[in-house]
């Protein structure tokens, strides 16, 4: 017989595989091929990211999912590095687990948000470290930045867990 403590732990993962796997279907079946919310999320950041080089002083170019310092080839953001994907698996995580509704509706959106600033601090990040240490560009787009990225998707939903998933 299982625990109450098991049971929870068992329908966790068992909501956690269904969000994802409607997040998928619905990620595959619809917003990938109609590609119209990935490439703006994907120009947006672009344009984000530009304005930030730009406060900072670097002479930069956009060509729609480009952006790059002058001198190099540029970074391009592609469906898989928009953080669309990242935001599916952070609701996953998110309305998997209890908690109160409407701490929920606020923490998902800001979740969000916080997500996709990790995300423009990332390609602003790699347009960077493309023009200075370009050795190090594959490793760090590979390894690093997507480890950290995750890690923070991680970090929100243990705020989750600490603090919006407290019943009272």
């Amino acid at each position: 017989m299982l625990s109450q403590s098991d049971r929870n732990i068992l329908i966790f993962f068992a909501k956690l595989l269904a969000y994802f796997g409607l997040w998928y279907i619905f990620y595959e079946l619809w917003v990938l091929p109609d590609g119209r919310l990935d490439a703006w999320l994907s120009v947006n950041i672009v344009d984000v990211s530009g304005g930030i080089l730009s406060l900072f002083g670097f002479d930069y170019f956009l060509d729609y999912r480009v952006i790059g310092l002058t001198g190099t080839p540029g970074v391009i953001i592609v469906n898989g590095c928009n953080g669309l994907e990242a935001i599916g698996l952070f609701v996953g995580f998110v309305m998997a687990f209890k908690g109160d509704p409407v701490k929920r509706a606020f923490f998902i959106p800001m979740g969000i948000l916080f997500i996709y600033l990790m995300n423009v601090l990332r390609v602003v990040v790699l347009v960077v470290l493309q023009y200075y240490h370009p050795q190090s560009f594959d490793f760090a787009h590979d390894y690093s930045t997507s480890a950290i990225f995750y890690l923070a998707i991680f970090g929100l939903w243990v705020i989750w867990f600490n603090f919006g998933g407290r019943s009272k």
